[in-house]
């Protein structure tokens, strides 16, 4: 791995083989990790901490499968705001809603673009009329209702 001036990393094979592993289980021993790429236990951790050093690997969790818990609407929210500078207090007021999964400031027709997991239509409808439209700085928001998640990946290496 080598770190550029400009804060990009640039991976060579074994890093890539790492991290392609990790990405499909993150569970995965080093040792089976190490046998496989022919290399050591500790070239293997010595690699994995750089990967974490330089911020490429971001944490590693557990990724739950909301559907099983009954969280089976899952909606996109665009959210129109007053001015661009009501961002970081809406922000503020949807961390504390635990239906909004992601937030991201946008360019566009939206000043902030939502992902939101929701038991069903209703629940969505609640959290949209009773807590986003109520937070000050929030004009209107547009709604897409997502039928199906047919793909789901990172990024390949």
């Amino acid at each position: 791995m080598r770190i550029h001036d400009n804060g990009q990393v640039e991976l060579d094979g074994i890093d890539k083989l790492i991290l392609n592993a990790f990405m499909d289980n993150a569970n995965i021993p080093v040792s089976q990790l190490a046998k496989e790429l022919s290399i050591s236990n500790t070239a293997v951790h010595q690699r994995i901490k750089k990967l974490e050093t330089s911020g490429l690997i971001n944490s590693t969790k557990t990724i739950i499968n909301p559907s099983v818990l009954g969280y089976l609407t899952m909606s996109f929210v665009g959210v129109f705001m007053d001015k661009s500078s009501s961002y970081i207090n809406v922000i503020k007021s949807l961390e504390a809603i635990p239906e909004v999964v992601e937030a991201h400031f946008t360019t566009g027709n939206y000043g902030i673009f939502l992902k939101i997991l929701c038991k069903d239509n209703m629940h969505l409808m609640n959290v949209l009329n009773q807590k986003i439209q109520q937070i000050d700085g929030v004009t209107r928001t547009e709604t897409i209702i997502s039928l199906e998640q047919t793909i789901n990946r990172q990024i390949k290496l």
